[in-house]
């Protein structure tokens, strides 16, 4: 339900770009699980765009923070496979087994047609991330998710069900744009400007031309404190921007990334 009278300026939905006025709305799972699946079944790759491995997101990369390593004989999870790029990156270094899951059919689809294409193949299913699909427990090395996991509408469900899929030790890794990023916004002069309260984690709704989404800003505490929650351990937290990608960027968002996070990426194992 949209209440009217809640409007606040956002400074980007999850990418690196300005969404204008967004409007807060009641949480109802089944509402936004019907709205994001609709957006991403039609226009969000067109909207929004991809950010799939080596690519974590803005200005951070495999390359760099090697947080997978050598992936030979490893059966891998998506979480939010989107159109399939990162599982054709992990297939390409020779991944024992690659599963995918996502809310989208039409996601679900494109990668189905690309990892085809270049010869691999994957257990694919279309599902929220959230409920029970039939994807099996204490069986995974890595799960791990590039920029999906803040499209959930139940953080510790989602990480509770991960912690099923791994094996003990196994390592979930996932990547989504900074909360501090997320209440930025650049103004005249280099000046970086405050827009929406840190500590506000309601949810919103953003209209796209013709379409709309809905989302939620968590703080980095949520994930924390979830993860412990779920049985694990942090192993690595990467926030830093690398220099050299944000030179080659050199535009004010590049300058924006010098000064504050606006990705974050996690490494956890599970106990």
């Amino acid at each position: 339900m949209v209440k009217n009278s809640d409007s606040v300026y956002r400074t980007n939905i999850i990418g690196a770009g300005e969404a204008g006025v967004a409007i807060s709305v009641d949480m109802e799972k089944s509402v936004i699980h019907k709205t994001n699946s609709l957006f991403w079944d039609t226009t969000g790759n067109d909207l929004l765009g991809a950010t799939s491995l080596p690519r974590y997101g803005a200005f951070v990369t495999e390359e760099k923070c090697q947080l997978f390593g050598d992936v030979s004989g490893k059966k891998m999870l998506e979480i939010g496979c989107g159109s399939g790029q990162s599982l054709q990156y992990l297939g390409e270094r020779k991944a024992l087994e690659l599963w995918g899951i996502d809310l989208s059919e039409n996601q679900i689809e494109k990668t189905r047609q690309l990892l085809t294409d270049r010869g691999l193949s994957a257990n694919l299913i279309c599902s929220p991330m959230e409920e029970e699909c039939g994807l099996p427990e204490d069986y995974f090395d890595f799960v791990y998710s590039i920029y999906a996991i803040g499209w959930t509408t139940d953080l510790e469900r989602t990480f509770g069900r991960i912690a099923c899929y791994l094996k003990k030790d196994g390592f979930f890794i996932f990547s989504w744009s900074h909360p501090i990023h997320k209440c930025v916004a650049a103004e005249e002069n280099n000046k970086l400007v405050f827009k929406k309260n840190y500590f506000d984690e309601s949810w919103y709704s953003v209209s796209l031309g013709e379409s709309t989404l809905s989302l939620s800003d968590r703080k980095l505490s949520t994930y924390v404190n979830a993860l412990a929650k779920a049985g694990f351990v942090i192993e690595q937290l990467v926030e830093e921007s690398d220099e050299e990608l944000m030179q080659a960027r050199n535009n004010d968002f590049a300058k924006k990334a010098s000064m504050l996070p606006v990705t974050f990426v996690i490494k956890a194992r599970k106990l």
